[in-house]
């Protein structure tokens, strides 16, 4: 078991975090914004930062070479929609892309927004996970989380 720190502040413990999001043992904020029998995409549990989209396979297994050729086009399918979603819907002009095969939990692509006050921790991979923190630790207010929750709302409008 692992425990997971929730961006409420909330902690579980779960042996894998993706299989009891998309499994619907931990209570999404904002709930799912898109849902297929593939593949789950949600807000980070972990992180209130408006648009930030997991897309989460169903399916457990870690590495991008063991999709199916169906989940294949139906991801890279996804990927583009909640990217071109993200844009047009929330005015994200860019995104990082993050995919790690060393996980605890199984195969997910996060796809982070970057944001004006993301820059005082610099413009490259390595600023993410202080962003990431900065997030969870100074932002996690009412306020965010309204905007966080908007969000959402405007990704699955489109999205489903």
């Amino acid at each position: 078991m692992r425990e997971i720190t929730l961006a409420n502040g909330m902690t579980v413990e779960v042996e894998c975090l993706s299989c009891a999001l998309t499994g619907g043992l931990v209570e999404l904020t904002g709930g799912v914004v898109y849902e297929d029998e593939f593949f789950h995409a949600h807000q980070d549990v972990a992180y209130p930062i408006p648009g930030l989209v997991i897309l989460a396979s169903k399916r457990h297994f870690y590495c991008m070479d063991e999709l199916t050729d169906d989940e294949s086009f139906r991801y890279i399918e996804l990927v583009k929609k909640i990217r071109d979603a993200q844009r047009k819907e929330l005015g994200i002009d860019y995104v990082y892309y993050f995919y790690n095969e060393d996980t605890t939990h199984h195969f997910h692509l996060w796809i982070v927004p970057r944001f004006e006050w993301m820059k005082q921790f610099g413009k490259s991979v390595e600023s993410l996970r202080p962003a990431l923190l900065y997030a969870r630790n100074e932002m996690n207010n009412e306020e965010n989380m309204k905007n966080v929750i908007e969000s959402i709302n405007k990704l699955r409008k489109v999205l489903t």
